[in-house]
């Protein structure tokens, strides 16, 4: 069996829909387990949704924007106006808005969690019914009935002996199955969310659990590239990257590969490619056991909107121990990543990820015990295997506010 994952991108539009087939067509459709995320920028979209939500609309303007966008690909796909798909979709479209009406909970991230999962459960109905209406027979599932996590929304963990018993019990790996990635249920069936990008995750979880072949994401890239293209020029792909190199770039902030992802995929060596959806004929990029990047480049990320904080004490005390471990108490109190340490004798820098937008709190917080100093807005860039021409050219018109080097990792933070 085989795990096959479809971004937004690949989705956007009846093209893409279409051109998914293509590549099943290609690659084959038994066997195949398939996860498929919100069609676009549906997420996106949904999010405007919560915060209008949120802010008094019982059933904002903003959802007619996401139906319209769905039905015009229904409509472009399917001739038949008494097509299933109609019911179906609008039938969730029914369940979202009387969770609209309904709902009690003011909570930020359980509300988000309800609404924005939408995305998803309607970008699977409408490819799995035109697969079918194309007589590639296949059944549609929902991930909240196999995957389950505990009730931390917008970043839920997983139960992996409760998941490994539903998923077992439940996919005939000998069918083509459809589910939706980013998504699962918390005990007491509340949708929960896995995190952004977290449809590469789910991937990886149901191949863990059905033990399978391998899993492809399909991307509008040729593969794992040695750096962003839309932040640096001449970029070169990677043909060939080990776990333990992708689980690096991953953590330090690699779009492509899902930082969780890689996890479940190592322990049972299950091998992963990234493909491009645009030429499914091309190999892309393979990560499994073996060399450790192949070919032996330096590799650039970059975090944009990124948080530095700089921590002393009060009192001019040194920044042991005791100290640190209260910070990363709160840093963990407040949900933020920490992406960069630095201390010296009195002083401590951080870089941070204020992903959960509470960064007021933990700063008003740590104001009781300590100065400091916050800089938002910057970015942080990493260099993995990297050369000092490679160093020079990303220092080039950057005003370099932190830098810290390793064996095999450089980290600049600047103020742009």
């Amino acid at each position: 069996m085989e795990v096959f994952k479809f971004g937004g991108a690949s989705v956007k539009d009846a093209e893409g829909v279409k051109n998914l087939i293509k590549v099943l067509q290609e690659t084959g459709s038994q066997n195949k387990l398939i996860v498929i995320s919100a069609m676009g920028k549906t997420t996106n979209a949904l999010e405007v949704v919560v915060k209008d939500y949120l802010e008094g609309l019982k059933v904002p303007e903003s959802l007619n924007l996401v139906k319209d966008y769905h039905r015009a690909i229904i409509e472009e796909l399917f001739n038949d106006t008494d097509a299933p798909v109609y019911f179906k979709t609008e039938s969730l479209f029914n369940e979202l808005e009387n969770f609209l009406q309904h709902n009690k909970s003011t909570q930020y991230d359980f509300v988000y969690d309800q609404i924005v999962c939408y995305g998803e459960l309607i970008s699977t109905t409408i490819v799995c019914e035109y697969l079918n209406s194309q007589n590639i027979p296949a059944k549609w599932k929902d991930s909240r009935n196999l995957i389950k996590t505990d009730s931390t929304h917008r970043d839920a963990q997983v139960n992996w002996n409760k998941t490994l018993e539903l998923i077992q019990e439940n996919i005939d790996p000998k069918k083509l199955n459809i589910l939706q990635g980013f998504i699962g249920s918390d005990p007491n069936n509340f949708t929960t969310t896995l995190g952004r990008e977290g449809s590469d995750y789910s991937a990886a979880i149901f191949a863990y659990c059905l033990n399978a072949e391998n899993v492809t994401i399909w991307k509008d890239v040729p593969g794992v590239l040695n750096a962003d293209p839309r932040y640096f020029s001449q970029t070169q792909l990677l043909n060939q990257i080990s776990y333990e190199e992708a689980i690096e770039l991953a953590f330090y902030g690699a779009s492509v590969i899902h930082p969780k992802t890689l996890q479940p995929l190592q322990q049972k060596e299950i091998p992963l490619f990234v493909r491009s959806f645009i030429n499914p004929d091309q190999e892309g990029t393979a990560v499994s056991k073996g060399h450790r990047i192949l070919p032996e480049v330096p590799c650039f990320i970059v975090k944009k909107d990124q948080v530095l904080l700089s921590l002393s004490s009060l009192d001019f005390s040194f920044m042991v121990e005791e100290n640190i471990s209260d910070i990363f108490r709160l840093f963990h109190q407040y949900q933020m990543k920490v992406d960069l340490i630095q201390n010296s004798a009195i002083s401590f820098k951080v870089c941070v990820d204020n992903k959960f937008n509470q960064l007021d709190k933990l700063i008003q917080h740590l104001k009781a015990r300590f100065k400091v100093t916050c800089q938002t807005g910057v970015s942080l860039y990493t260099i993995r295997h990297f050369n000092e021409e490679a160093i020079s050219g990303l220092e080039r018109d950057k005003n370099v506010l932190l830098k810290q080097l390793t064996q095999n990792t450089v980290q600049l933070v600047t103020d742009h």
